[in-house]
């Protein structure tokens, strides 16, 4: 929920530019997460835990 100010929302009293800056960012976060997520798993072999599919140091 978001923070009241009197009886309305805050998201009411936001503009239009502010609601499509904060959609924007909210896009660009994801899109971080998905990236790192990926980059974590990239070279996992499927169906096999963690620890075996790391090279033996």
């Amino acid at each position: 929920m978001t923070k009241r100010i009197g009886n309305k929302d805050e998201a009411q009293q936001r503009g239009k530019q502010e609601k499509k800056d904060i959609k924007r960012t909210n896009k660009a976060r994801e899109l971080i997460k998905q990236a790192v997520a990926k980059a974590k798993y990239h070279n996992q072999v499927r169906n096999q835990p963690m620890e075996m599919s790391l090279p033996p140091a």
